[in-house]
């Protein structure tokens, strides 16, 4: 199951040196609920190896939502060393996120 990430817990997880990937949702969002089984899914098959997050842009994580200058959900970043190396807007497949995921390997 991916964290629930929000800015008090943010820092941490961005520093911790691993790879990380960040899921901005809303509940309200029914692209978010289609692909939010393929990021649980990702965190359970990769979560030894990478550290899978959702931040719910509702939840007063708008801060965290600006910083990455995200305006559409879903959006997916795919974070190592603090840096954004990629992203993915709107509803993709399992096989792309994972993809993704395994270039930052």
């Amino acid at each position: 199951m991916a964290l629930e990430i929000n800015k008090s817990n943010y820092e941490e997880i961005i520093s911790s040196g691993n790879p990380v990937i960040l899921d901005f949702w809303a509940t309200w969002c029914g692209p978010c609920r289609v692909i939010a089984p393929y990021i649980d899914a990702i965190a359970e098959e990769y979560g030894d190896r990478v550290i899978v997050g959702k931040v719910n842009i509702d939840d007063s994580n708008e801060e965290l939502a600006a910083k990455y200058g995200i305006r559409n959900i879903p959006t997916v970043l795919f974070i190592k060393n603090g840096e954004v190396l990629d992203r993915l807007v709107g509803i993709s497949d399992k096989k792309v996120y994972v993809s993704k995921l395994k270039a930052m390997l």
